[in-house]
């Protein structure tokens, strides 16, 4: 299956195909739209939305609830095309970017020139956490707000969408608890580790992806919280930018 036929892989209309690619990956609950609005500030790649069941415009569909399952089903139904490419992934798709180059490499498969992965430490110390995709509604509203932030208030009211969304937000933190990395030697691309300054996720942890490459590495820590890049998108971007344009 080609890229532009994929389910998974979701691009804005208007590229032509000529330039690098940057698959994005989402964080536990998050969809591919928020990285393809990156598009125009990106000129050095073109930015595709990597999009798992679940959300968007695969709201219906059943989740998976494990990486292996992730990994297994995105690298069989999806082609990452032949022009270069880059993968972004943050927090959950952080991992989740980690895992699908181990798994093309193992079948063979073109791998990306550069991983650029943001807001959660190097896979060995991974922190499950509580079972929190366990809870009723009400009780996995609670716990992901007390984490992460408020969520959208109709969830509270709205028995039907709340069941669609937080079916794919469960599977993704079934996912984060069910995780178990397995030893594997380094890639030998290029990679990069962005996080915030007031994160849980520090600069340890961070900078301990570095033994997960043989190739370059670069820490950059900006200002902010787990989604530093919301509060202030140019810093990231235009880092991003910059070493697209070296390493892919």
């Amino acid at each position: 299956m080609t890229a532009t036929r994929s389910r998974w892989l979701l691009r804005r209309p208007g590229q032509d195909g000529t330039a690098p690619r940057l698959y994005c990956f989402p964080h536990s609950g998050g969809s591919a739209g928020e990285y393809l609005r990156w598009s125009a500030r990106l000129p050095s790649a073109e930015v595709w939305g990597v999009q798992p069941p679940g959300r968007g415009g695969r709201l219906a569909e059943p989740a998976p609830t494990t990486m292996e399952a992730l990994v297994e089903t995105l690298t069989a139904e999806a082609d990452f095309g032949s022009a270069p490419y880059a993968f972004f992934g943050h927090s959950l798709g952080a991992l989740a970017a980690y895992e699908t180059a181990l798994a093309l490499r193992a079948q063979g498969r073109p791998g990306p020139r550069a991983l650029f992965l943001s807001a959660y430490g190097a896979p060995h110390l991974h922190r499950p956490g509580p079972p929190v995709h366990t809870l009723d509604g009400p009780g996995l509203i609670a716990a992901v707000e007390a984490e992460h932030g408020p969520l959208p208030a109709e969830l509270r009211t709205d028995p039907e969408l709340a069941g669609l969304v937080l079916g794919g937000l469960r599977a993704d933190l079934s996912i984060v608890a069910s995780y178990r990395p397995a030893p594997a030697p380094p890639l030998d691309c290029a990679v990069t580790v962005y996080g915030g300054s007031r994160d849980r996720e520090d600069a340890v942890r961070l900078a301990a992806w570095e033994d997960y490459t043989t190739g370059p590495f670069t820490l950059r820590v900006f200002a902010g919280d787990h989604f530093y890049f919301r509060e202030n998108p140019d810093d990231l971007l235009t880092h991003l930018d910059r070493a697209l344009a070296e390493r892919v």
